[in-house]
């Protein structure tokens, strides 16, 4: 069993775990992630790592509530257990190369929970990094502190323009290359519309853009096929090849049609777990 030391909620549709869990605190790396089952009769599902304490043994994951089991997962506290908690996987990310350099980390949604190790990782090689952000209000702001501290600069933008700046993730690094910026490296963690259209963006300026394919993981491992892409025109699978790729080379078309592919599976479970919350049969 593994403890969960401390939970708290980001915002009403997101919240941060912190898991007893010496042995994954002591390997983990950015980009990687854990499968995590709650119960014996829980579903696996995998989340990346989003920080470690080695001192402390703890390994801190954030979920959003979007299906069945990150509901369920919910309803835990401090004081309570995860029976499994698997970890680290997949591979680590490669940020040595760009210690002094400048690069842009750019997250939206729940892709800040994985952009922020990077970011952290990044600042401490020294690299000058702009940390530009996207979400669809202030209201579902969560983590901006956190990364204003591991930043060179961050820029934060919103979909309804409520803090100011209206606009895409992709308009703040359109404004940073037209001002002359020069970027080594870019890094987009989120939504796969959102990272191939940063990839679309810096494919003509020849800039290197990496990208988190996570979304589409299912079993973690490689066996179940779910999160088979192409990739430079070679199968991949974004659990055990990855989670991080070339963004020029994913074939984004089918990695979003693959990730859509179980929607009424998911639905008939939420719907299912809802039943179960108010005693239905």
């Amino acid at each position: 069993m593994f403890p969960i030391v401390e939970k708290t909620a980001l915002h009403e549709t997101v919240s941060r775990m912190t898991v007893q869990a010496p042995a994954i605190a002591r390997k983990a790396k950015p980009g990687q992630f854990i499968i995590l089952r709650i119960d014996e009769q829980g579903e696996r599902i995998p989340l990346t790592i989003a920080d470690t304490d080695k001192e402390a043994g703890t390994v801190t994951i954030i979920y959003q509530k979007v299906g069945a089991t990150t509901r369920r997962l919910d309803t835990l506290n401090a004081g309570d257990a995860l029976l499994d908690f698997v970890g680290p996987l997949g591979k680590p990310s490669d940020l040595e190369h760009l210690a002094g350099k400048r690069v842009a980390v750019i997250g939206g949604g729940l892709g800040l929970a994985i952009a922020y190790p990077q970011a952290k990782a990044l600042h401490a090689l020294g690299a000058v990094v702009d940390m530009i952000v996207g979400f669809r209000s202030t209201s579902l702001f969560f983590l901006v502190d956190e990364l204003a501290a591991v930043c060179t600069n961050l820029i934060v933008m919103t979909d309804d323009g409520s803090n100011g700046r209206k606009g895409f993730t992709t308009t703040a690094l359109q404004e940073q290359i037209d001002s002359g910026v020069k970027y080594d490296e870019v890094i987009a963690i989120g939504p796969m519309p959102m990272m191939r259209a940063v990839a679309e963006l810096t494919r003509p300026y020849g800039i290197k853009t990496i990208v988190s394919m996570n979304p589409i993981m299912i079993d973690g491992t490689g066996m179940c096929g779910g999160c088979r892409l192409t990739v430079g025109g070679e199968t991949k699978f974004a659990c055990v090849d990855g989670p991080e790729f070339d963004g020029h080379l994913v074939d984004f078309d089918e990695a979003i049609l693959r990730s859509r592919a179980y929607r009424a599976q998911e639905q008939m479970s939420m719907e299912a777990h809802a039943c179960n919350l108010l005693g239905g049969n």
